[in-house]
């Protein structure tokens, strides 16, 4: 049975869903003003994980992102920028989807704009104002804080010291004294996003978007809300604050939340020169694939220490586990099986599901593929293992990597159209090969490996892998 920490109670707690076998999940998305930085992508491989879990214990999942395309950063670099506010952020969001494919993120069912969904915010302001919730200051709506009793019951925040009526109107703060906070704001400059309401001219506040998202794809009450430990105040517990003081319900049953990243030990800073994008790492050679693996080799409610050495160390456990792969793909043998083996994989299977449903303990669950590899490996080598032993080590392994989603297939999670360019430069390089021309079949190589394609000569023909 697999226990999820749940951040409003405290506590672990046994996860089943709401209604039937369908879990309704909400991850909060990326504000899109940006490349991703290797924090972000920390919380977002989390939640994958949670999300192939969860699929992997028989469950249907519904799993809603949004992506935030309007808020006070975008709005400042669009402005910037020159150009519409559609245009800014789309070249971030199809760069947000390129990095999660790169890493083997699967994407949600739904990821709503928050630009498309308007007409729900108004909505929910509506309902709030009907509810008593809300008050209008200086061409704004605001959500009055002291109007949900409840307040701060996500976080732990105290609020009985607030001053009474104080606002806060940026969509993000880091102060923990609560404020009364926007949900409708006034635009404050020229060429400003702007939409007509009952409130006024305006544009939604940041914690505004989620709920409606939320709850229009996923109903009023519903089972996992995800997102990094720095979103807990004052996002989350706004968003808690303003879906309940409209519906009267609970609004979330699980709130899930990955803890930060350090890099080299230290917080990452760009000032400090160890902050990462994702392209950042793929373009100095690493295997995204590595870096999944880095990212998820630590249980997500533990600080994660990402450091270039780890990095090396993931792609030297990942080459151990495609080995495994490699050599039971190209096992051939004596069928029927062996007990030793048939052994070691009962204990990998229980070993990986233990961790797994202990609060997702990755660490835990990949020592128990390692441990089956060493296992698997030993028996290969003293020749007892047979063609029945084959089938069912592939078949565990593709099964844990339905989860871990660190163990591609070599053309999977390409474009097909750069699986195609690989072929075709692989036929050029053969031709030059066999022309005698080697500085251009060099040169072929050497350019797929900055790439991250590896050739291997073999007597079968050339064959290629990721790093």
């Amino acid at each position: 049975m697999l226990k999820l920490r749940n951040t409003l109670t405290r506590a672990e707690e046994e996860f089943a869903p709401l209604e039937g076998n369908t879990v309704r999940m909400y991850a909060c998305g990326p504000t899109v003003y940006d490349y991703g930085h290797i924090g972000n992508f920390r919380t977002f491989v989390a939640v994958d994980v949670l999300r192939r879990y969860l699929r992997y214990l028989g469950y249907e999942v519904h799993h809603v992102m949004n992506i935030t395309d309007v808020d006070d950063k975008i709005i400042r670099g669009m402005l910037q920028s020159g150009k519409s506010l559609r245009d800014y952020t789309e070249f971030y969001t199809q760069a947000f989807l390129e990095d999660s494919r790169s890493l083997g993120i699967e994407q949600p069912e739904v990821m709503p704009r928050a630009t498309d969904h308007i007409p729900e915010m108004i909505d929910l302001m509506n309902r709030l104002a009907e509810s008593g919730h809300t008050y209008k200051s200086e061409g704004s709506l605001y959500f009055s804080i002291g109007s949900f009793p409840t307040y701060g019951k996500l976080s732990g925040l105290k609020v009985e010291g607030n001053i009474s009526g104080a606002r806060v109107d940026v969509d993000e703060y880091e102060k923990a004294d609560a404020r009364d906070f926007v949900l409708w704001k006034e635009p404050k400059e020229e060429g400003e996003p702007r939409w007509p309401s009952p409130f006024g001219e305006g544009r939604p506040g940041w914690h505004l978007e989620c709920s409606a998202m939320s709850m229009k794809y996923l109903g009023e009450s519903f089972d996992i809300h995800s997102g990094g430990v720095d979103l807990i105040f004052p996002h989350h517990e706004n968003e808690i604050a303003q879906s309940e003081g409209a519906t009267g319900k609970p609004f979330v049953h699980f709130w899930v939340h990955a803890e930060f990243l350090l890099v080299e030990g230290e917080k990452m800073s760009k000032s400090k020169g160890n902050y990462y994008t994702v392209r950042d790492l793929l373009a100095k050679g690493h295997s995204p694939m590595a870096i999944r693996y880095l990212l998820l080799s630590v249980p997500y409610r533990t600080q994660l220490n990402f450091t270039m050495e780890g990095l090396r160390g993931a792609e030297t456990a990942l080459e151990g586990l495609r080995n495994l792969r490699r050599r039971a793909s190209e096992f051939s043998g004596e069928s029927g099986t062996h007990a030793r083996v048939q052994d070691a994989l009962t204990q990998a299977r229980e070993n990986f599901e233990a961790g797994m449903n202990d609060d997702l303990n990755t660490s835990n669950a990949l020592a128990a593929v390692h441990d089956l590899r060493r296992d698997v490996n030993t028996a290969m080598d003293a020749g007892e293992f047979g063609m029945g032993d084959c089938d069912a080590v592939l078949g565990l392994l593709d099964r844990v990597n339905s989860v871990l989603g660190v163990l591609p297939k070599e053309e999977e999670s390409l474009d097909p159209a750069f699986v195609a360019e690989i072929e075709a430069m692989i036929e050029q390089r053969n031709t030059a090969r066999r022309d005698r021309d080697f500085a251009r079949a060099d040169e072929i190589r050497n350019e797929l490996a900055t790439r991250g394609i590896v050739l291997e000569d073999t007597p079968q023909g050339t064959k290629w892998k990721r790093k």
